[in-house]
């Protein structure tokens, strides 16, 4: 049985689930990898030379067997997310690491522990097989996958199971990731596919929406109340765009910070009106060489802030990019204030000057990912239409790479998307008369 044999049950709008059971599953399948033997091919290169094209292969590779709790789904669309950058210039280690520690905890870890990684951290799709002990889902349904892998045999993650030991991210710390034609995802990975969406818009929402509801929604990160003034960089970006919806959404003030004009406009799209273009501005909280930071940068950077809000400072910074802007977002929070974290795009060695943190009571927050209800509560802001999509632009999976080098270099807004089954953008959609209420919100982001 060919993968066209699925493809052409998923389009023709069969969902039963013996129709799916009788598909028989290929032996291969296509995928976006990163190859073992390869991780020393930008040696000597800075991280702005290394180049997604040339080490992110589109190739067969074999289907794995399925475990127990696990799903086999026919991957439709995907999208790119900054960790599959990482994996493909094999910064800041390779992922390689990962498969091999997971490999050794069980005998179906092993099957992770592979000289090539499919990578991936998004899907949207429809199952073909549920794996041994999988009674919520059936082969059939269209779902969509957040990212958080958890086996949750100790205690420690039954509270949050971002606690769980071994907590990992599916398509980075993973094989077998989204960026495919087929995926293997945990069970309790899937939630239900909005059914407003078509495939891509469906599939790019997921780690990014999932990670910035617990960053600066859930009572595991910010916690954000109705009236906050929040400080969101990059905020027309895969992550600051849905943390500006959010903000919106909750009652909040944004104060969004972007780099050009264009990205301004986006954010106004949205609904923001305070913005700050950090180039127009020409902030540089930095020397030249690097090593030290412009105090009088933070200041002016927090007087700009001021101007904006009549006076006030935020309430929460929303922070990713790390060293390039930690010691300003310490600096500018409100006393009392939080600094939310979840990523380092810029460095992983932040800086700052403790004595505006510790002498103003500040709280930095560290937030990874989300857990399955964070998840869960993050996709159906989607499904209600409180949240859209922020879809900018769909390659297709032959082009991978290219898609990878756009987010590398910021040559991006929102999100990406990838095409992995679907053989053209804008199909998926199964209630037409939900998306046209939404359809303004949908395609606001789309070649901006």
């Amino acid at each position: 049985m060919s993968i066209q044999s699925i493809l052409d049950a998923i389009t023709s709008g069969e969902r039963s689930s013996a129709a799916y059971a009788a598909l028989a599953v290929p032996e291969s399948y296509r995928a976006a990898t990163v190859h073992k033997d390869e991780v020393g091919m930008f040696e000597g290169m800075s991280t702005k030379e290394k180049d997604p094209r040339k080490s992110l292969h589109v190739e067969q590779v074999a289907v794995p067997e399925l475990a127990p709790g696990e799903a086999l789904v026919a991957v439709m669309a995907s999208a790119i997310n900054y960790n599959t950058v990482w994996t493909s210039i094999f910064e800041p280690v390779p992922t390689f690491g990962f498969l091999e520690r997971y490999g050794r905890t069980s005998e179906f870890a092993k099957r992770h522990d592979l000289p090539y990684h499919v990578v991936g951290s998004d899907l949207a799709g429809v199952i073909l097989r549920v794996g041994p002990g999988v009674t919520k889902w059936q082969p059939g349904n269209e779902v969509v996958a957040h990212c958080l892998s958890v086996e949750l045999e100790d205690a420690d993650g039954h509270n949050d199971t971002m606690m769980d030991p071994q907590q990992r991210i599916w398509g980075f710390e993973t094989n077998f990731g989204g960026l495919a034609e087929l995926a293997i995802v945990k069970a309790n990975q899937l939630m239900p596919k909005p059914t407003h969406l078509s495939w891509e818009e469906a599939a790019s929402p997921g780690l990014v929406n999932s990670t910035a509801y617990r960053q600066l929604i859930s009572k595991n990160g910010a916690g954000m109340k109705l009236g906050d003034r929040v400080l969101i960089w990059g905020a027309s970006g895969g992550l600051g765009s849905y943390a500006t919806q959010m903000a919106l959404a909750g009652g909040a003030t944004p104060i969004c910070v972007v780099s050009s004009p264009e990205k301004a406009e986006i954010c106004r799209r949205m609904g923001a009106e305070l913005i700050i273009d950090r180039s127009a501005e020409g902030y540089r909280f930095w020397n030249d060489e690097g090593t030290a930071q412009d105090p009088k940068e933070w200041q002016r950077f927090g007087k700009k802030i001021r101007e904006l809000t009549g006076g006030y400072d935020v309430d929460i910074v929303f922070e990713h990019p790390g060293r390039e802007t930690f010691g300003a977002s310490v600096y500018v929070t409100r006393k009392g204030g939080t600094i939310t974290t979840c990523a380092s795009t810029s460095g992983y060695m932040h800086e700052y000057d403790n004595r505006y943190l510790w002498m103003n009571l500040k709280r930095i927050i560290s937030s990874h990912f989300a857990n399955y209800r964070e998840a869960w509560e993050a996709n159906e802001l989607i499904n209600r239409g409180l949240i859209h999509p922020t879809l900018s632009k769909t390659y297709a999976l032959d082009e991978v790479g290219q898609a990878a080098l756009d987010v590398h270099r910021n040559a991006h807004q929102g999100k990406v998307g990838v095409l992995t089954l679907a053989p053209e953008a804008s199909l998926g959609v199964t209630d037409p008369d939900k998306r046209a209420r939404f359809e303004d919100g949908i395609n606001r982001f789309r070649d901006a």
